[in-house]
């Protein structure tokens, strides 16, 4: 390509960077939309590790010392044990309630009933009670451990019977890699940045298309030393320059800023967004060149870009929606973008496993390229 080509992106993208408007949807919108979106759907505590479940326990007075054994349990089964009368300010609804003088009457024999009270009737409900009943089955089996000749509980044995050694072991192993959907920032972060990257393409890419050719200045270039194919070259690339822009400062902000992991196939995943942007760019030439007007262009950007993001996985995570919606966004390009970044980043399959994705992806960008080469107009 020659040198003018060149030198013509590089003065649109300078172009492009010194709008105020540019400027503000590549790096400050963004960043907002990062963490708001994040924080509503998982925030810090669910990206970066597993955030420990609040357990109220109700203990009267005179529950004793099994209430405080139970408590130690419920502990080292991660839970944040916050002990109280139930009725503290923002004391915890997932709540174990003991009867009154617990051990007294445990060790006297007669059977106890405990309440365990769940926010919801869900499947973390149910996970509560396997978790919380672990606890109170394990201190019974070694409160009957612990009895005596004569009959009676020995609490010295009891507490000299966590230093024993458990003869009985599971051992749990993966059967394969997990398939847990991505939740917070490792999903807002990407799915922003494939929706913004869209949209500013979309709109500022083509509308600049459209104000030159209401201004005269493709009719101007027309006269230039430049092929066809040379001038739709130096607005594609332009444009991808913007889009990489865009792209690093994302990466980058949601790496430090936000804590996301872009997995251990960093190569691909590059490949990957260098597709979708490539794709992006020569859509953006597609529609400055088939809309008539700014407000036409901005239109179809603005409305085809979210349309697009909610069926493509930018907004949630796929894997989340009915089966016929994930066959449906591997019709669409933004779902093949976020897919390749959920199998490399999430999943971690491996670089080959996208590689369909970037097949795709490269494919749609040379046929949106040629399109734009056929239907690209001075005027």
């Amino acid at each position: 390509m020659s040198k003018r080509a060149l030198d013509l992106a590089r003065r649109e993208l300078r172009m492009m960077l010194s709008q105020r408007e540019t400027l503000v949807w590549v790096f400050v919108m963004p960043i907002v939309f990062f963490f708001f979106i994040g924080t509503i759907s998982g925030g810090f505590g669910k990206s970066g590790g597993v955030e420990k479940d609040r357990l109220g326990l109700v203990a009267p007075s005179g529950a004793g010392a099994l209430a405080d054994e139970l408590e130690r349990r419920l502990a080292g089964l991660e839970y944040v044990v916050v002990r109280g009368s139930g009725a503290e300010e923002d004391f915890p609804t997932l709540r174990l309630t003991l009867p009154e003088r617990f051990t007294e009457r445990v060790l006297a024999g007669e059977q106890q009933e405990l309440a365990l009270t769940t926010p919801s009737s869900t499947s973390s409900a149910r996970y509560h009670e396997v978790r919380v009943g672990r606890a109170v089955y394990g201190l019974l089996a070694d409160l009957v451990a612990s009895v005596d000749d004569a009959g009676a509980v020995d609490l010295a044995a009891l507490d000299a019977s966590r230093g024993l050694p458990r003869n009985v072991k599971l051992s749990i192993t993966a059967a394969g890699k997990a398939k847990v959907p991505p939740q917070g920032f490792q999903q807002a972060v990407p799915g922003t940045m494939v929706m913004f990257t869209l949209i500013v393409l979309l709109t500022s890419g083509a509308v600049l298309l459209v104000m030159e050719r209401e201004q005269g200045l493709l009719r101007r270039l027309a006269s230039a030393p430049l092929s066809r194919g040379e001038i739709v070259f130096a607005k594609w690339a332009s444009r991808m320059g913007l889009a990489v822009v865009q792209l690093g400062f994302a990466m980058s902000v949601g790496k430090l800023g936000f804590r996301v992991d872009w997995g251990p196939d960093l190569p691909m995943v590059l490949a990957c967004l260098f597709g979708w942007a490539s794709l992006c760019a020569a859509l953006a030439i597609l529609l400055g060149s088939l809309a008539r007007s700014i407000g036409q262009a901005v239109a179809i950007g603005v409305l085809a870009s979210n349309v697009l993001a909610a069926l493509g996985g930018c907004w949630w995570p796929i894997e989340i929606v009915p089966r016929w919606m994930q066959e449906l966004a591997l019709c669409l390009p933004t779902g093949w973008t976020m897919d390749a970044l959920h199998r490399l980043m999430v999943f971690q399959n491996g670089a080959a496993d996208a590689l369909v994705n970037l097949v795709l992806l490269c494919v749609a960008a040379l046929v949106a390229g040629v399109g734009a080469t056929r239907v690209f107009r001075y005027q």
